[in-house]
């Protein structure tokens, strides 16, 4: 039994939800930004949020209507835990940018709050507290930005009631350009356009291009994970909601990305790409957001292969 700290801070990376071809189950995490939450034991029960900083402020700070408020509850109340908490959050992922802010919240306040348990806590019942939080802001339980944040590398998550994970290898020549246009889209919105029905036809050019990708990734065949890393799903469905996607897609490949699309719910779009290739291919990307009257910020960055950590503060 260890004594509970008097305060823990954790980082969760922010991470590539769906990954194109793993819609809901396939994920990355990315080195180049991420969340911080700092939490402090309190007297009584329930989470107090003290403040939060960083690229974004105005998030609620009611506990039960914030990710990584709710997330802390959870894991007070399933623990068990003889104290409250507090908890200070450090944005470092956008708002609505599809780079599972949202998720990197909720796992960072999850890993700092089982620092404080009387037994360590293994990462798939954190998974599960991090679930918790993850569906106050998208509504719904999704985990393809809360497994490869907490877990670390590329991940795919079979199931919700009690997933299966799996860290895929990814080649040590990949690196990730993310591009993020100056607007935001609404996990919510971009989840309510998208069709229930899907054609057979579809659905098996998905399944294989799926494999492929898997294959290529365990396999390190690079033109196999370009010629499989295509959405046929939902990709159409959503490109609409940013302007000029297709262009900036044309223009990764153009410049030598293996493939590309959107990373979450968007807007920001992903490629992936050898590291030869890293700047050419990001700034292709970004030159197509900018002929569409669309700033945008921009990471090359690796894979974060360790995941959600304690930090100093």
């Amino acid at each position: 039994m260890t004594v509970a700290p008097r305060s823990a801070t954790a980082f969760a990376p922010a991470s590539v939800g769906n990954v194109g071809v793993g819609f809901d189950i396939l994920g990355h995490s990315v080195a180049a930004l991420g969340d911080k939450v700092r939490i402090t034991r309190r007297a009584g029960s329930g989470v107090v949020i003290k403040a939060i900083r960083g690229v974004v402020e105005d998030l609620p700070l009611v506990a039960e209507q914030n990710t990584a408020g709710m997330a802390a509850l959870a894991v007070q109340r399933e623990l068990d835990l003889p104290f409250g908490f507090e908890l200070e959050i450090e944005k470092g992922i956008p708002l609505g940018s599809g780079l599972g802010g949202s998720a990197a919240s909720a796992v960072a306040a999850v890993v700092a709050a089982a620092a404080f348990a009387a037994e360590p806590v293994d990462r798939t019942r954190m998974l599960k507290f991090a679930m918790q939080g993850e569906a106050v802001a998208s509504g719904s339980v999704h985990v393809d930005n809360i497994a490869p944040s907490l877990f670390g590398g590329l991940v795919l998550t079979v199931g919700i009631d009690d997933p299966w994970v799996k860290q895929i290898p990814v080649p040590e020549a990949i690196r990730c350009v993310l591009v993020r246009p100056h607007m935001m889209v609404a996990t919510r919105d971009a989840r309510e356009i998208l069709r229930k029905q899907i054609d057979l036809s579809d659905v098996i050019w998905q399944q294989a291009n799926l494999a492929g990708f898997l294959a290529g990734c365990y396999t390190s065949d690079l033109p196999l994970i370009g010629a499989s890393l295509l959405d046929v799903l939902i990709e159409p469905q959503r490109q609409k909601l940013i302007p000029g996607f297709a262009d900036v897609k044309q223009a990764a490949i153009a410049s030598g990305a293996l493939g590309c699309s959107i990373s979450g719910a968007g807007p920001t779009v992903f490629a992936w790409t050898e590291a030869g290739s890293a700047v050419a291919v990001r700034d292709g990307m970004v030159k197509a957001f900018q002929a569409h009257s669309l700033p945008a910020d921009s990471w090359i960055s690796t894979i974060d292969r360790q995941g959600a950590r304690l930090v100093g503060d």
